[in-house]
């Protein structure tokens, strides 16, 4: 058994309005790797995301997380295994408490409380956050909430972290810290995100995606230079790709 293996066969996927997202998407994706997702806008990026961690079902097709089926019956061992960001970090931040945000996973895995402290301080000081325990989320800049969003999910001690534009909204400085910060991880790391540059810096591998289906999937380097893929899926290559000499 592998918990850290995620793979998609034949995913597909169609919203209530009609508007198919995905389309007979497959891949395998092993323990330890750093993946990207990218494509252009509604090319399906955080719908398949949505399918790793069962908050959308598929209608035909399937994922596998280790040995398990995403279905209804295995959610509460799918969200143990597999740890996701969502786009908005608010979107995770809804307790009074810094603190008590980044207890609520483990709580709810029905951790004793006082192991339910130790994954806490341990997932704050990870990501820098210690000094926010008592802090109200409101109360956070958007790289604090970023952090804090990061360190609930790490708090749950998941083999896979699925993460839909981290860096979004993220300074300069705050957008290196969260690169440095997912460099260090172990885990199996499956990033979708515009931000091509922290492709280059974090990734290893990159599914292009493009209405719904799985146009590339390769290192980032054939990726950047297949300028017509790029175009195909709506993407330009990386900032620091372009001011490369051969690149003019």
């Amino acid at each position: 058994m592998n918990d850290h293996l995620v793979q998609a066969s034949g995913l597909s996927y169609r919203y209530p309005d009609g508007t198919q997202a995905l389309q007979e998407v497959s891949f395998r994706i092993g323990q330890g790797e750093a993946v990207a997702v990218i494509g252009g806008n509604g090319a399906g990026k955080s719908t398949l995301l949505l399918h790793l961690n069962g908050s959308l079902q598929a209608a035909t097709g399937e994922v596998r997380i280790g040995d398990l089926k995403v279905a209804i019956a295995t959610l509460p061992q799918i969200r143990s295994r597999v740890g996701m960001l969502f786009q908005d970090p608010d979107d995770q931040l809804f307790m009074g408490s810094v603190y008590d945000d980044v207890a609520f996973g483990p709580r709810n895995q029905g951790l004793p409380e006082n192991e339910v402290a130790v994954h806490v301080h341990a997932a704050l000081a990870t990501v820098g956050a210690s000094h926010l325990a008592d802090r109200p989320p409101y109360r956070l800049s958007g790289g604090e909430k970023r952090a804090v969003a990061i360190a609930g999910v790490l708090a749950m001690a998941p083999a896979i972290l699925v993460m839909d534009e981290p860096s979004d909204g993220l300074d300069p400085a705050a957008r290196r810290r969260l690169i440095n910060l997912l460099r260090s991880f172990t885990h199996t790391r499956i990033i979708a995100t515009h931000d091509l540059d922290l492709v280059l810096d974090l990734c290893s591998r990159v599914l292009v995606m493009n209405r719904g289906c799985i146009e590339a999937d390769g290192k980032p380097e054939t990726i950047f230079a297949d300028t017509e893929l790029l175009a195909r899926s709506q993407l330009e290559p990386p900032l620091s790709w372009q001011r490369r000499p051969e690149h003019g």
